[in-house]
């Protein structure tokens, strides 16, 4: 074959080549609504949690997006909208059907207060579109509340009790009396708590219902005084927590009995500070400062936000690019063939470790029993937690043989 009959054969295998990627990137585009992602992070913008998820989903969302962009080029838009569900669940629910229907929403991520995100999860399941939730806690969403379209990722309220309340009762605080924020949120973390106190062979003398976003605490803890239960279960989060702390350092309540912040963000220890927090053990699902990976994640957050990222923010960036990753896999954003690659998938990266997306679309993976440090322990900025125990995730989930979930099949 002459040298010029060679160059017209390349050259026309080179245009064959190119031609067949472009149909096959073609037709993987086509698989997507409008050539396009959209996510939406449905959170607290300016509440009580807004400091555990907020703006801060909201750059860890976009700063997934930016990743997966720059290593894989894709051919289509990625855009990363939020908005403020006020811990309303009617405001949630609305704002997730509007996303859904007319601004192309194909994620919703975060998605804290579990009111909400039990609320939105069925927007999802009506809407067949995805949902992650990181930011919500109780088990409800992955038990009776379950729908193949709503994920839980980051933590759940039977976690938090199988490993630090376990902890805490196994150490010697047998007699428990609780301090719960009264909706779904708190409900589920004291009823999962009492069960796991109870397995441990502790007691449970009573329980007082605090409203959401309180502003005294004076006369729950004068009941959980009286109590005289050697620990006082804290079943709230965010801004209750911290308020619940400070009121009962302030009355005393320390000297006698105990804590047990049962979520307690790292946040939460900026805020109160080593000196009222030190010592206090409780769950958590990530630290920034548990390995290199960790750390090189919250110093690139710690650049955007001028503070550490806890669990939630992290677990919204995970979350953001397990999507996209198994967007690309599948070839389409079609919410069942996306679940169907993230089911397929093994993870180990600089947020979970051993993960992997049961049956009832709970994520499981290492959880970790921390305790605050003593101011003196403590060698640098967001240095504030030393690392108990790493409990896999089969232990500090709830077993599958407990799912109360109708998309399990029973054996």
């Amino acid at each position: 074959m002459n040298t010029t009959l060679c160059n017209a054969v390349g050259t026309a295998l080179v245009a064959i080549g190119l031609a067949a990627s472009g149909a096959a990137s073609a037709q993987a585009q086509s698989k997507l609504s409008g050539n396009a992602i959209r996510i939406g992070v449905l959170t607290d913008l300016s509440g009580l949690y807004s400091d555990i998820s907020g703006q801060g989903s909201v750059a860890a969302a976009q700063m997934a997006v930016d990743d997966f962009i720059a290593a894989n080029k894709p051919g289509y838009k990625i855009d990363v909208i939020a908005a403020d569900h006020q811990n309303k669940p009617d405001v949630g629910s609305g704002k997730a059907r509007e996303w859904y229907d007319t601004q192309g929403v194909d994620l919703i991520v975060d998605v804290v207060n579990s009111g909400v995100g039990l609320a939105a999860a069925k927007v999802a399941g009506e809407k067949k579109k995805l949902m992650i939730n990181t930011g919500a806690g109780s088990t409800r969403i992955t038990n009776e509340d379950c729908n193949p379209y709503s994920i839980h990722w980051a933590y759940d309220t039977y976690a938090l009790a199988a490993v630090a309340g376990r902890a805490i009762v196994q150490g010697g605080g047998k007699s428990w009396y609780f301090l719960t924020a009264d909706y779904a949120f708190g409900q589920s973390l004291e009823q999962d708590t009492t069960g796991i106190i109870k397995t441990n062979g502790g007691t449970v003398l009573g329980s007082v219902r605090h409203p959401l976003n309180a502003s005294d605490f004076s006369s729950f803890l004068l009941q959980a005084q009286a109590s005289k239960a050697q620990v006082i279960g804290l079943a709230n989060a965010g801004g209750d927590t911290i308020n619940s702390i400070k009121a009962a350092n302030e009355f005393g309540l320390t000297k006698s009995q105990s804590l047990a912040g049962l979520l307690v963000f790292i946040s939460d220890v900026h805020s109160l500070g080593l000196n009222v927090a030190q010592g206090m053990q409780l769950t958590d699902g990530w630290y920034w400062d548990l390995n290199e990976d960790t750390r090189k994640f919250g110093r690139r957050y710690f650049e955007k936000m001028k503070k550490m990222p806890g669990m939630v923010q992290a677990g919204t960036y995970s979350a953001t690019l397990a999507y996209l990753n198994a967007v690309k896999a599948a070839g389409s954003d079609e919410a069942d063939a996306v679940t169907a690659a993230m089911r397929k998938t093994r993870y180990n990266d600089f947020y979970l470790r051993n993960g992997h997306l049961r049956d009832d679309n709970r994520m499981v993976h290492d959880m970790y029993l921390m305790q605050v440090k003593k101011p003196a322990e403590s060698k640098y900025p967001w240095d504030y937690y030393h690392v108990k125990a790493t409990v896999p995730g089969d232990e500090a989930f709830q077993p599958m043989a407990a799912s109360r979930c109708p998309m399990v099949k029973k054996t």
